[in-house]
């Protein structure tokens, strides 16, 4: 895979990853202004993925795509696959 498909791919991961933290803290929330900044969290990650799938379907269309290449690194960057713990997870662990 080119790393420029490499990069697309790890570039969706890290908007789904957005996602899930800005549905995480939305929930966590105990304030409007963390509603507001999860907001713009989930708004821009959306942005950026639906801007990534579209450059991934022009690399399909040249015949450089490999759907079978994992999102990991071929060059020492790791993937972004941590867990996110909500401040009630980290709370539970505390005690």
């Amino acid at each position: 895979m080119k790393p420029c498909d490499h990069n697309i791919k790890l570039t969706i991961a890290l908007t789904q990853e957005m996602m899930r933290l800005a549905d995480r803290g939305d929930a966590d929330r105990e304030d409007t202004g963390c509603g507001i900044l999860y907001g713009m969290l989930r708004d821009s990650a959306y942005k950026i993925w639906r801007m990534a799938e579209e450059e991934k379907k022009r690399h399909q269309a040249k015949g450089w795509w490999d759907e079978h290449c994992p999102v990991s690194s071929d060059h020492g960057v790791p993937s972004i696959s941590s867990p996110i713990q909500s401040v009630n997870d980290i709370e539970k662990e505390d005690k």
